[in-house]
């Protein structure tokens, strides 16, 4: 098993909308094409309160490749992406790395 951390920062004042989001649309979105979540957080203490880090679980980069490709071609997605965004951008940045746990890790 791989992780993969992707941490959004968003447009001040636009977290509520992407955590809306991700509760409404996303989460079905990733059930139907497998994508699994190891867990989300929102930064308490950390250089913006405007963030939200989550971890994904995968079986391999090949996986990874097919399901999350398969979910950002996804007419669902695209739609409720751009109907979330109409009243502008909800993501200032984000950035994503691949994880692979240690051999001591308590993760496997």
């Amino acid at each position: 098993m791989i992780y993969e951390m992707r941490v959004y920062r968003t447009v001040p004042g636009k977290l509520p909308a992407l955590l809306q989001r991700f509760e409404k649309v996303t989460l079905k979105l990733w059930e139907k094409h497998g994508i699994q979540q190891a867990g989300f957080w929102t930064t308490l203490i950390g250089d913006s309160n405007q963030e939200l880090t989550y971890l994904l679980a995968w079986e391999s980069l090949a996986d990874r490749e097919k399901k999350w490709n398969a979910f950002m071609s996804d007419p669902q997605w695209i739609s409720a992406r751009a109907e979330s965004e109409r009243d502008g951008p909800i993501l200032a940045n984000a950035s994503n790395q691949i994880l692979q746990p240690t051999a001591f890790s308590a993760v496997k």
